[in-house]
């Protein structure tokens, strides 16, 4: 494959950003833009539910690089501009304005959305979603005024905003349409030791529930009604239910889409000169024999990013890195290595009550992944043992006084 004379990344979130500050260390020399739909430089936003909410980091402090930056870099950022359309034909791009920009490789980092509520029909003070770091400012403006928070939505990133409401010394009240927090996510164990870490802080949930009505007063909330007749007060309702891939610019130009764009291991789409990378990319997992799976998560976007820039230059090798998240929890810190599916069986590993401890999950006799509460050493390990493919028994995952970095050292030594 010849070198490509210009790449144009579609996002300007985290992975657009690594892509290009990818190219540029790889050694690419060619035409490189980045185009973004807000107006700001690229920012992380893992913070925003975590340190920017409590006011430990500034605005400022978020942004990924600078305008020198990309002066240096020689990137061009096209900012506040939003693609209408991919001609795949004739390799271009028609923005919003009018403007049309050419390409040779075309990377989609266009991440996702968040889901809105069926009853979410019109804006109201008060009801946020958080997204963006001007979401982020108006949940902080909120929240320094509430006294009643309501939560819809017992994930991540639901209950990591309800551990700061909590904190600020408001009532909270999460409302979750399944049978317990981060279901999608965690393993029951985890889950249940989740929800007792949170009603320790004195965080209540309501479960099986759906919310049937936000209630307001003139253009300001009052209260979440569920389907169940049960009426919660309410200063601020967080609304985090999940989100959808935007899929939509790479189906509209034909392209294979499922849950996702539909990307092969080298991270293509369909046409050959198109990448989709991050949290709109469905991929081959290479550590469930190639079972498609879209994640939602910076480690994987930022890993992505590094891999397509090396697979734009010519670099044939497979995506295969292992999955990492993490999440404060309050006091805790939540972290997970690999995927496991719903069927896969636990292990637990120390002692829930504790407050540290590590459920390993298995399918038959292989390690699939790990969630760690409070464990640190064991996360480390736990991703070096996924990445090389080696599984502990269960019967030494579930000793606490088991070195589980034995199991690296003596594959070293073989």
């Amino acid at each position: 494959m010849s070198t490509p004379e210009t790449i144009v990344i579609v996002g300007a979130g985290q992975a657009g950003q690594q892509v290009a500050a990818s190219l540029r260390d790889e050694g690419y020399t060619g035409a490189i833009r980045l185009i973004g739909d807000e107006a700001s430089l690229p920012y992380q936003r893992p913070p925003l539910s975590k340190s920017f909410l409590t006011g430990d980091v500034s605005a400022d402090e978020l942004t990924l690089e600078e305008s020198p930056w990309f002066d240096a870099a020689q990137v061009e950022h096209i900012a506040g501009e939003s693609v209408g359309a991919i001609d795949r034909r004739r390799q271009r791009l028609s923005l919003a304005s009018g403007r049309i920009v050419p390409y040779d490789r075309l990377v989609l980092a266009t991440g996702s959305r968040n889901r809105v509520l069926p009853c979410q029909t019109q804006p109201m003070h008060g009801v946020v979603s958080l997204r963006s770091v001007s979401d982020a400012q108006l949940l902080k403006t909120y929240l320094s005024e509430a006294q009643r928070v309501v939560v819809v939505g017992a994930g991540f990133l639901g209950l990591e905003v309800a551990c700061i409401a909590a904190a600020r010394g408001c009532d909270v009240h999460v409302v979750e349409s399944v049978d317990r927090v981060m279901k999608r996510a965690i393993s029951a164990e985890m889950s249940s030791a989740c929800t007792a870490h949170h009603c320790t802080a004195g965080i209540r949930f309501s479960f099986d529930a759906r919310v049937e009505r936000i209630v307001g007063e003139g253009d300001r909330v009052r209260a979440v009604e569920l389907a169940d007749g049960t009426r919660l007060e309410a200063d601020v309702v967080l609304v985090a239910a999940g989100v959808v891939p935007n899929s939509e610019l790479a189906a509209a130009c034909g392209l294979s889409v499922f849950n996702g764009v539909i990307v092969d291991a080298l991270l293509r789409t369909s046409d050959p000169a198109i990448f989709a990378i991050g949290d709109c990319a469905a991929f081959p997992y290479a550590f469930d024999g190639g079972d498609m799976l879209r994640l939602e998560s910076v480690q994987n976007a930022v890993d992505q990013a590094r891999h397509v820039a090396r697979a734009l230059l010519g670099d044939a090798t497979p995506y295969d890195q292992t999955p990492v998240f993490w999440s404060d929890q309050g006091s805790a810190r939540l972290q997970i290595a690999g995927v496991a599916r719903r069927l896969d069986s636990s292990v637990v590993r120390g002692d829930p009550a504790s407050g540290a401890f590590s459920v390993f999950r298995y399918r038959h006799h292989r390690l699939t992944g790990v969630e760690s509460f409070n464990r640190p050493a064991d996360h480390m390990a736990a991703r070096k043992l996924l990445q090389r493919r080696i599984s502990p028994s269960r019967e030494q995952a579930a000793d606490p006084t088991f070195n589980l970095k034995l199991l690296l050292t003596l594959e070293k030594a073989v």
